[in-house]
């Protein structure tokens, strides 16, 4: 089976991604390439897809991964119906909520003391 995944080049901390499509058990950095239909520079937020070669492997049911996904359908790729989508509202669950500083109970102002300190050092 085939996979539409993203293909790491670039230096040391600068990655650049080729959208590569190639078998989906072998490794994406070893395994043979059989097409390459885009690039994605996640620095510049720049995606370069080939439409048509991207949809005639869709259309043959290659799968695209998540991130691959979600450049298709910025680039206009139309999706079969069987392709996973991410849903745009999940939202992490928050661990441990009430550590929260918001759901803590309020701290009593005191300024009896201060006052205080201040009219006996007044007096002296």
């Amino acid at each position: 089976m085939l996979a539409i995944r993203l293909q790491r080049l670039g230096r040391k901390g600068y990655p650049v991604y080729r959208l590569a499509v190639q078998e989906s058990q072998r490794h994406p950095s070893s395994g043979r390439v059989v097409a390459y239909v885009g690039s994605y520079n996640p620095h510049t937020k720049e995606a370069n897809v080939q439409v048509e070669e991207a949809q005639k492997f869709l259309d043959n049911g290659a799968q695209p991964t998540p991130r691959v996904v979600k450049l298709l359908k910025t680039a206009g790729v139309k999706l079969p119906k069987w392709v996973k989508q991410a849903s745009e509202d999940k939202q992490k669950p928050i661990r441990n909520a009430e550590k929260l500083r918001k759901n803590q109970p309020k701290e009593e102002v005191v300024e009896a003391p201060a006052a205080e300190a201040l009219a006996e050092v007044a007096a002296e």
